[in-house]
C-alpha cells in the first residue's frame, strides 16, 4: 500500500486497497489506526490507478468497479454511498451507509444444544453485490507481525473503521482479497484430514487400546484420536469446585501416560486431549507447585491460579508449566472446550478468541507445520487458527439437514475447516439410517471427526450397528482415507491460493438462480460436486431422494459413471450405501488404492489410483505431497484428441515411498490400449487408451431393474413400469407413460435413469 492509496481529510480517511475493496474510517479526533487488529493483519495491496475528485464539500473516488460519493460529514446514508459500476442487471446499483446487509451468510460461534437450524452471521458475498467487514471494535495486536504472540490491547482512539467489499458476482476474488487482508488459512496437517475417533467416555488405557485393536481388526482407518475430559481427574474434593477443568492425568485410568501416548504414536495416530480451562489451576493439580512458585501464590491457603490470559505471568505459566509438560509426554494438540461466555477483564476481548490465538501460535512454535487446535469459532479472522469445533448438536434429522449448508456457507467468511460432531452429539434417538447418512456426509466434510456424548446408549463404533449399516459405515470410513491425496492437494490450494476445500454451489455460476436453490449442495475441491442425502429413504422404494443442480456441461456420477447433461436441476435417487457425488467431464482424480485405505495413520500411499472420466481436449490434475518440509508434485495429463496419458513427477522425489506406483483407472467406457479399464504408468511414460466410451444403456437398464425389484409395490405396477423402460420412444413419451403407471416417487426414480440415457446419447 502506498500513500497514494489513501485519501485523508480532517476526520475521514479512505484507503483504496483494490478496485473493489475500500477501507472507510471516520474519527472525531482526526486520528486513525494503522496498527494490526484481531481481524486485519495486512493492508499492503499492490498499487493501481483510480480517480479522485476532491471538491470543498464532496469527495468522489472512482475505480474500475466502484464510485464512492461522500459529503465530508459524519457517515450517513445520504452522505456516504457507493455505486457499483459494470453491474449486471441482477445486482443492486447502490449501497448507502447504514443499509441493512443481505449477504449469503457466513457462520456462527457454535451449534451447542442445537436441534436443526440457527441464524448465521453475515458473509462476504451477496447477491446485492456488496458486503461490509466492520473492524471498528477489534482490538490491536502488539508485535503481531513477528511471531503472532504479541499482547492484545485496546485501540487508543474510537473510530468507525470498516471495509467495503463491492465484488458483485466475483465471489472467489472477494474471498481471496479477504485472505490478503486477514491472512491466508494455514496448511492443515495431513493427519487431520483422515478419520478421527472421539467419544466422551471414561476410557482406561486398556479399554482404549482394545478399542484401537478392534478398529484395526475391522480394517477401519484412523489418523487422529481425541480423548475427552475423563483423561484428567474429574472427581475432586468439593472445596475445589467441579471437575470440568483439569490437567492431572487420572492414574487409575491411565497409569503410564507417556507409554500410552507412545503406543498410539507407534500406531501412526496423533492425539488430542480435551481441556476446559475456565477454572484455572487448583491446589490438587500436579502442575500447581510449579505454577504457584512462578506466580507467587499462597500455597498454605491453597490460593488457586485463576484463569487469566491477559496476565502475562499467568500466560507464560499456562503454557510452560501446564501444557508443555503434557506435550512433552506425547500430547500432539489441544481440544479447547471453552463454553464460559465472551467476557474477560479487558473490555471487548473474547476469551475464546484469545485462547485460539495463543494456543495456535504456541503450537506453531513447537510443532511447525503440524500445528493444530480444535476450538469454536470466534469471529472473522478465526480461519487463521484451525480447526473449528462446531459444538454439541442433537442427533436428529433436523440437525443433519442443516449441517451441509452450515459447513459450506462458512466459506463465505473464509472459515473453511469446520469439524462437526459427525453422527451428532446428544439427545435424539437411535436411528441407524440417520447415523449412516451422517457418516457419509463426514466423508465429504472438511474434517471427519466421529463424536458423541457420555451416554451408554449413544455409540458410533461401526460394529455396534446392525447389518448392513455396519458394513456401509466401514465403507464410508475407508472411502475417506482413499480421498487423502485429493484432500491434501486442496488443503495446499486453500493455504496458497485462498480457495476453501468446500464452496457453495453458486460459486460456479453466481448468475444462475437455480444454483441458490440447493443449499445442501457444494463443491468438494475443484473436481467434485456433492449433494449428501439428509432425509430418510422411502420405506416403499428403499431409496432416498435428493434435489441436485448441475452446472453447464456434462457431469458423471462418481460411483456409477452415469452421464448427466448439466444446466439443470433434477431429483436423484440413491440407495442406503450411495451418496450423490458428481464430477465434470474430463475430471482426473487421485485416490489412495483401496487396500491401503484400511490402515492407521496418514502416510503417503504406495499406490495412487488416477481416476479418469470421459472428456475432450487436454485435462490434468497435479497432486501435491509434502514430507518433512519437502514437496513433490505428480501431474497426470489426459489428451483426449491423441488418446494419450502422461505422468510428470517434479520436486523432491525422496519424500515419496520408494515403491510408489501409479495406476490409471478409466471410467465411462474408455479403456487402455490393452483393453483393460486400468493400467500402470511411470513418470515420463506415455500411455495409450481407446477414448470412445461404450454404449452404457445396459448399465442403466440393469439399474432400472434393480430399483423396480427393490420396490415394495404391486407386481402389476412393476410390470407396467418395466415395459415402459424397455420400450421405444422419446423421453417425454416415456415420462408421460410413467406418470400414468406409477406414483411420483417411482416415476422420479425412472426419470433420472432416462435422463442419463438421453445425456449419454448427446
Amino acid at each position: 500500500m502506498t500513500k497514494q492509496q489513501q485519501i485523508t481529510g480532517d476526520k475521514y480517511r479512505f484507503t483504496v486497497l483494490t478496485p473493489s475493496l475500500i477501507r472507510m474510517e471516520y474519527s472525531e479526533s482526526g486520528q486513525f489506526e494503522d496498527g494490526l487488529t484481531q481481524v486485519v493483519i495486512n493492508r499492503e495491496f499492490p498499487a493501481f490507478d483510480f480517480k479522485v475528485i476532491d471538491y470543498p464539500d464532496r469527495l468522489d473516488i472512482v475505480t474500475e468497479f466502484l464510485h464512492v460519493h461522500y459529503n465530508k460529514q459524519p457517515f450517513s446514508g445520504g452522505g456516504l454511498y457507493v455505486e457499483l459500476l459494470k453491474s449486471a442487471s441482477y445486482w443492486e446499483q447502490t449501497w448507502h451507509y447504514g443499509q441493512a446487509l443481505d449477504t449469503l451468510k457466513g457462520t456462527a460461534r457454535t451449534l451447542d444444544g442445537v436441534n436443526g437450524a440457527i441464524p448465521l452471521g453475515d458473509g462476504l458475498v451477496s447477491r446485492t453485490g456488496f458486503s461490509i467487514l466492520d473492524d471498528s471494535e477489534s482490538l490491536l495486536l502488539d508485535n503481531a507481525a513477528n511471531d503472532g504472540q504479541g499482547a492484545v490491547k485496546p485501540r487508543p482512539i474510537a473510530e468507525q473503521d470498516f471495509y467495503f467489499f463491492g465484488y458483485q458476482d466475483r465471489y472467489l476474488e472477494a474471498l481471496h482479497d479477504y485472505y490478503v487482508l486477514t491472512g491466508f488459512p494455514p496448511l492443515v496437517p495431513r493427519f487431520a484430514l483422515g478419520n478421527w475417533w472421539s467419544r466422551y467416555w471414561p476410557y482406561t488405557e486398556q479399554s482404549f487400546t482394545q478399542l484401537m485393536d478392534k478398529f484395526r481388526d475391522w480394517h477401519i482407518p484412523l489418523s487422529t484420536v481425541c480423548i475427552d475430559m475423563d483423561w484428567h481427574l474429574v472427581d475432586i474434593p468439593a472445596q475445589y469446585g467441579n471437575g470440568w477443568t483439569g490437567y492431572s492425568w487420572n492414574k487409575k485410568l491411565f497409569p503410564d501416560p507417556p507409554k500410552f501416548l507412545q503406543s498410539l504414536h507407534d500406531d501412526g495416530l496423533k492425539v488430542a486431549l480435551n481441556v476446559h480451562p475456565a477454572s484455572g489451576v487448583r491446589a490438587y493439580e500436579d502442575a500447581y507447585p510449579r505454577m504457584a512458585k512462578r506466580l507467587g501464590l499462597d500455597t498454605k491457603n491453597e490460593q488457586p491460579a485463576d484463569f487469566n490470559l491477559i496476565d502475562p505471568n499467568f500466560l507464560k505459566s499456562y503454557f510452560e508449566d501446564l501444557h508443555h509438560p503434557l506435550e512433552d509426554e506425547g500430547v500432539d494438540f489441544w481440544w479447547i472446550d471453552w463454553q464460559q461466555g465472551t467476557e474477560t477483564g479487558q473490555k471487548g476481548l473474547d476469551p475464546l478468541w484469545l485462547l485460539n490465538y495463543y494456543h495456535y501460535n504456541d503450537s506453531v512454535r513447537r510443532h511447525g507445520q503440524d500445528a493444530l487446535i480444535l476450538s469454536r469459532y470466534a469471529g472473522p479472522g478465526s480461519h487463521r487458527y484451525p480447526i473449528g469445533f462446531s459444538g454439541d448438536t442433537w442427533i436428529t434429522w433436523n440437525s443433519l439437514q442443516f449441517q451441509p449448508y452450515f459447513t459450506a456457507t462458512a466459506s463465505n467468511i473464509g472459515y473453511g475447516w469446520w469439524s462437526n460432531d459427525i453422527g451428532g452429539h446428544m439427545a435424539g434417538q437411535r436411528d441407524e439410517e440417520l447415523e449412516l447418512r451422517w457418516m457419509q456426509l463426514g466423508v465429504f466434510s472438511p474434517i471427519n471427526r466421529l463424536h458423541s456424548s457420555s451416554s451408554l446408549f449413544i455409540n458410533k463404533e461401526p460394529w455396534t450397528f446392525s447389518a448392513p449399516y455396519d458394513q456401509y459405515i466401514v465403507q464410508a470410513l475407508q472411502a475417506r482415507h482413499r480421498l487423502l491425496p485429493y484432500l491434501y492437494t486442496h488443503d495446499v490450494r486453500a493455504h496458497e491460493e485462498g480457495i476453501p476445500l468446500i464452496l457453495p454451489a453458486y460459486y460456479q455460476e453466481p448468475g444462475n438462480d437455480e444454483a441458490y436453490q440447493v443449499p445442501n449442495e457444494y463443491f468438494f475441491g475443484e473436481k467434485m460436486l456433492v449433494a449428501p442425502v439428509t432425509t430418510k429413504q422411502s420405506p416403499e422404494y428403499r431409496m432416498a431422494k435428493t434435489s441436485v443442480w448441475l452446472p453447464k456441461g456434462t457431469w458423471y456420477d462418481f460411483y456409477h459413471d452415469w452421464a448427466y447433461q448439466g444446466d439443470t436441476t433434477l431429483d436423484v435417487y440413491r440407495a442406503l450405501n450411495e451418496t450423490p457425488v458428481f464430477v465434470p467431464a474430463g475430471a482426473v482424480i487421485p485416490l489412495t488404492a483401496a487396500d491401503e485405505a484400511t490402515q492407521f495413520g496418514a502416510a503417503l500411499p504406495e499406490t495412487i489410483e488416477w481416476h479418469v472420466f470421459p472428456g475432450s481436449g487436454q485435462q490434468h490434475f497435479t497432486l501435491v505431497e509434502d514430507q518433512d518440509g519437502q514437496r513433490c508434485t505428480s501431474t497426470v495429463t489426459v489428451d483426449w484428441t491423441t488418446e494419450q496419458v502422461t505422468l510428470t513427477v517434479e520436486g523432491d522425489t525422496a519424500v515419496l515411498p520408494s515403491n510408489r506406483q501409479h495406476v490409471i483407472v478409466f471410467h465411462g467406457g474408455a479403456v487402455a490400449a490393452d483393453s483393460t479399464d486400468q493400467a500402470a504408468i511411470t513418470a515420463g511414460q506415455s500411455l495409450s487408451f481407446i477414448g470412445f466410451p461404450e454404449d452404457r444403456t445396459d448399465d442403466l437398464q440393469d439399474e432400472a431393474l434393480r430399483r423396480i425389484k427393490a420396490a415394495w409395490t404391486s407386481t402389476q405396477t412393476k410390470e407396467n413400469v418395466w415395459r415402459i423402460m424397455q420400450g421405444d420412444g422419446s423421453l417425454p413419451h416415456k415420462l408421460n407413460a410413467l406418470r400414468k403407471a406409477a406414483d411420483p416417487f417411482f416415476v422420479g426414480m425412472m426419470y433420472e435413469l432416462l435422463y442419463c440415457q438421453e445425456s449419454q446419447e448427446v
